[in-house]
């Protein structure tokens, strides 16, 4: 808000003030004093706020946090399980600010000095945040020097500050740092004490219009035009258009936005859900030929406390909200000729988890998994006397519908499907066989589309399966093991004793619960893990070990199958991008020789596609070379790269390219492993290496 020297003297003297009103005000609010001195330290978070897929280098999530001193920061997960923080918002608008003089345009009166409170408040309000949310990512087109145009990913971080203002980030994607910040637009909303922001984004012949929903805590709710020149094929509200304007003093919680499709009108709207008090405010907006119409009005007698949280499942359109007492509302939308109207159902969740108080819910992505935040609650008319907060899992689809969720999706990737895939996961590991309707629609996909997603599909199937049928470990895998002693380098007496003291560390689990049967859902996760035990627990049981092998040829075919695949998208890749005989450090005639090495494989595609490479590279082989002993690797498994020495190299399963570095990447369910792109590899190179797993659709690492 000023110069360090400045701000303290007037900290000093509003702190010193003979004005009760200016101390008082001064030493209490935080955000003037965080440090508080008798008064608990500012430590944890008011709120964070998830990115869509695909804004990092890995093609996963960003995180925006603000702390409790009022701090925004955005983080990425570089690397498995390690959390970065990439830029600090907070500083870089201050410095903004502060360059400006505190004013958001020239023309702008010039303000007082900072001495003066009232000054000093608003040089505070102006950069405090309250919320923040992520749009969709949109498009941008960036010229290159060769006047060509290529489309260039972006996503905006819309910023709500206590005064009402709103500051909207663009990013170029993948973000990267302070760098990848492209531009920073403030908005004056004239809301007086905002409470919640939310994204409006809605899609009309094929016309992406955008605004931004700011709520009161006074009660007003109103939708703002956020002008996007610079994104392709985006628009705006001309000006902004309120949905609640009553100042009833019910503050807004929480804002949903749903896209729908208008069954009686014959084309997409947007329904507008926000939590106020213990009602529920919904607002429909369609455009029609006559304009933009809105419809709104209240759920009322959901519950007897104000809602704490709300969430919405995306692809229905079914809403969620939370009492502090336990219980949780379902609220579905059912369209009638004019607006809509709302069909609700209460979830007891005592009945699940017993007597419980609830602090937060959230949907899975695709509809699975209810996530509630719950503490003990009432015990004989009692308080507990300490709070242990837990995160219970309840499924909202049965398996027959998550099965055919995902044989009909349009998403076609397992890893944005992983709420789904858990439940089969789920079911296949409790019963020990895959269902006899899913097998059989299964193949009947693939033999009528032969999408290689189906076949991803499958294999996560087979490898259930073959999961299921192994012996459960005795003990649990992810727990650390003190028995092994460290082997001491040295012998002294004062080095023995450090292994006594360690102690077994204590990890609370996540139950998860059924709606329909509460006591199904303990059993999975704590006797069965995630990962492939080795078979030599199967003691003489000759037909389990016969059904094992049997799955595991199956799950080999289908492997094969699909590194098949991915080979022939390789050599269309060095094809178009290639000169003749140019060599490149992909093993081009080693992929080709390992595709028709097998007199079964008989493929058209990749025959022809063979024949053209093998002309372009006019009898040159270019071999991979061992970096040991430059000794040739010969192509002769997908997996590894073996030389004459004896020296061992795995393979890219990208590009099949030999990993001859300490480092490389592997998919999160360490499948397969991946090389880092080098500064010298082209750009379609690059563009190859960007790629998910091709066995279970998970980022690389």
């Amino acid at each position: 808000v000023g110069p360090k020297k400045e701000v303290a003297e007037c900290k000093e003297k509003f702190a010193s003030s003979v004005d009760p009103t200016v101390s008082q005000t001064f030493m209490l609010d935080r955000v003037f004093n965080p440090e508080g001195k008798s008064l608990p330290p500012m430590r944890g978070f008011k709120y964070s706020s998830w990115s869509p897929l695909g804004c990092d280098a890995n093609g996963r999530c960003l995180l925006a946090a603000l702390t409790m001193d009022n701090r925004l920061t955005i983080h990425t997960n570089l690397n498995r399980l390690q959390w970065v923080q990439l830029v600090d918002l907070t500083e870089f608008y201050g410095e903004r600010l502060y360059e400006a003089s505190y004013k958001l345009s020239k023309a702008d009166t010039p303000r007082g000095e900072l001495g003066d409170f009232s000054e000093f408040q608003r040089r505070h309000s102006m950069q405090t945040p309250v919320r923040m949310e992520w749009s969709g990512i949109c498009t941008t087109q960036q010229v290159k020097h060769n006047n060509e145009c290529r489309d260039v990913g972006s996503v905006l971080l819309a910023v709500l500050f206590e005064n009402g203002n709103i500051a909207v980030w663009q990013f170029q994607l993948p973000f990267l740092g302070k760098e990848s910040i492209t531009s920073c637009n403030t908005i004056e909303s004239g809301i007086n004490s905002p409470s919640v922001l939310s994204w409006w984004e809605y899609e009309h012949n094929n016309r992406k219009m955008s605004g931004l929903i700011v709520g009161s805590a006074f009660g007003p709710v109103k939708i703002l035009p956020v002008n996007l020149k610079a994104v392709k094929g985006y628009f705006t509200l001309r000006q902004p258009i309120v949905l609640w304007q009553e100042m009833d003093q019910l503050p807004v919680h929480s804002i949903k936005c749903i896209p729908l499709y208008h069954p009686y009108q014959k084309c997409s709207c947007s329904l507008v859900v926000a939590a106020r008090g213990a009602y529920v405010f919904w607002c429909l907006l369609l455009i029609s030929k006559a304009g933009l119409n809105v419809h709104n009005s209240h759920v009322t007698g959901l519950h007897s406390l104000p809602i704490v949280s709300m969430t919405a499942d995306k692809q229905n359109g079914t809403v969620y909200t939370c009492s502090s007492d336990g219980k949780v509302r379902q609220l579905i939308p059912i369209f009638t000729d004019v607006a809509l109207k709302f069909e609700h159902q209460l979830i007891r969740l005592s009945e699940v988890f017993g007597s419980v108080r609830t602090h937060g819910i959230a949907v899975s992505p695709c509809g699975a998994y209810l996530a509630v935040i719950t503490t003990e609650g009432m015990m004989n008319g009692l308080h507990p006397v300490n709070k242990n907060y837990q995160v219970q899992f309840v499924t909202l689809k049965t398996f027959e519908e998550a099965a055919a969720q995902l044989l009909e999706s349009s998403v076609q990737n397992l890893f944005r499907q992983v709420d789904l895939t858990d439940l089969v996961r789920w079911k296949i590991l409790k019963d020990k066989h895959i269902p006899q309707f899913l097998q059989e629609a299964l193949d009947k996909k693939i033999e009528s589309c032969g999408s290689t997603y189906f076949w991803r599909f499958k294999l996560f199937l087979l490898r259930i399966l073959y999961q299921s049928m192994q012996k459960a470990p005795s003990e649990v895998m992810w727990r650390p093991s003190h028995e092994d002693a460290k082997i001491l380098i040295s012998d002294s007496p004062g080095m023995g004793g450090a292994e006594d003291d360690q102690e077994e560390g204590t990890s609370k689990q996540a139950s998860k619960q059924s709606l329909c049967d509460p006591g199904k859902g303990m059993d999975i996760y704590d006797t069965v893990d995630d990962s492939l035990p080795q078979s030599s627990d199967i003691g003489g049981r000759e037909p389990m070990e016969e059904k094992l092998l049997e799955i595991q040829a199956q799950i080999e075919a289908v492997e094969m199958h699909l590194t098949r695949e991915h080979m022939k998208r390789v050599l269309g890749e060095v094809y178009l991008h290639t000169w003749i005989t140019e060599n490149t450090s992909i093993p081009t005639r080693g992929v080709c020789d390992f595709l028709m090495s097998d007199d079964g494989y008989d493929d058209r595609t990749a025959r022809v596609l063979i024949g053209h490479i093998l002309k372009k590279m006019n009898k040159q082989t270019f071999p991979e070379h061992c970096s040991l002993c430059k000794e040739i690797l010969p192509f002769t498994d997908r997996k590894q790269a073996v030389c004459s020495n004896g020296h061992i190299w795995l393979r890219c399963f990208l590009t099949y390219q030999s990993c001859q570095s300490l480092v490389y990447r592997r998919c999160l369910l360490h499948d397969s492993i991946a090389r880092h792109p080098t500064p010298e590899d082209p750009e379609w190179i690059k563009r190859l290496l960007q790629g998910p797993c091709t066995f279970c659709d998970s980022p690389v690492f």
